[in-house]
């Protein structure tokens, strides 16, 4: 984050918002510009990703789904934007620890054996923070924690985009932990962390998009949409964040059930149809059976 610190002060802050007698580095000008650019960018980034996840990603027709909830798209961004401000409190001080040089967060880049290392951190730091963020997120669902902090989320069976940050202060820090935690244990360059923090973000957003394609041959692997929608749907399946091994490990991974033709899209889709099919001019009502299906009774 200094690298964003060190840009905004040099065109905002400096010439038109501190006073010049107060230093750059100093740690409570530094923590108060830390709050406003880390609020602002999350926001900023939030806004851009899932709007356009929003209007050419997701899938609108899963708005009919029972499990919808009424004007849900608000609910969901009233929810990020109470909650985010709160997230940022202590995000923002452990940017202040790596702005202040505690962390193992490097500049330069040596050839050869600098990029081969760069490239080592990338997917170390993929690996490390889908082992962490699994046991945190499993963890949230614990009795003793989830009601007060995990289910707030969960509130959103049939998610959008939206849906992505609306959590709980707590639990949007705690999940987070893990990208903060990385740089303080293992080597990675400042660039590098940023444009993973902008990722993971974005990831994120894309786990909620009900955007359920994936190649064929990744879906073993990679914890796409499909696989975060049956979490959101059945609770106790799919806690990774980006790869499917923890959950394997875990015991808890669930074929999505969308790639089995029983998702949310196809059950819109065969409601849609059963609507359309309608007997009621033929002398036939429909009768909606426990298991959500219906039958035709005359």
């Amino acid at each position: 984050m200094d690298y964003v610190l060190s840009g905004t002060d040099y065109y905002f802050f400096t010439p038109y918002v501190y006073p010049s007698t107060w230093p750059e580095d100093d740690i409570f000008r530094q923590t108060i510009s830390l709050l406003i650019v880390t609020n602002l960018g999350a926001f900023v980034l939030y806004f851009f990703c899932a709007t356009l996840s929003y209007y050419f990603i997701y899938d609108h027709s899963l708005m009919k789904h029972p499990q919808f909830l009424e004007n849900q798209v608000y609910r969901e961004i009233k929810f990020t934007i109470q909650s985010m401000p709160w997230i940022s409190i202590p995000t923002v001080a452990l940017f202040l620890l790596e702005v202040r040089g505690y962390s193992k967060l490097y500049d330069d880049i040596e050839f050869p054996h600098g990029w081969l290392q760069l490239i080592v951190s990338i997917i170390s730091f993929l690996f490390f923070t889908d082992m962490l963020i699994y046991w945190i997120h499993r963890g949230l669902h614990h009795k003793l924690v989830y009601k007060r902090i995990h289910k707030p989320h969960h509130m959103w069976k049939v998610t959008t985009p939206f849906a992505s940050h609306a959590f709980h202060p707590l639990d949007g820090f705690l999940q987070s932990l893990p990208y903060h935690i990385y740089p303080f244990v293992f080597p990675l360059h400042k660039l590098v962390y940023l444009g993973l923090y902008i990722f993971v973000n974005v990831w994120t957003i894309s786990i909620h998009d009900g955007d359920f394609r994936v190649p064929r041959m990744f879906r073993p692997f990679i914890n796409g949409s499909a696989h975060h929608t049956d979490h959101h749907l059945f609770f106790d399946y799919n806690y990774g964040q980006y790869f499917t091994l923890w959950d394997r490990i875990g015991g808890s991974f669930k074929n999505p059930s969308s790639f089995e033709g029983k998702g949310p899209h196809s059950y819109v889709k065969n409601m849609t149809e059963q609507k359309c099919n309608s007997p009621s001019e033929n002398g036939y009502k429909n009768e909606k059976l426990g298991n959500g299906e219906l039958k035709k009774i005359e």
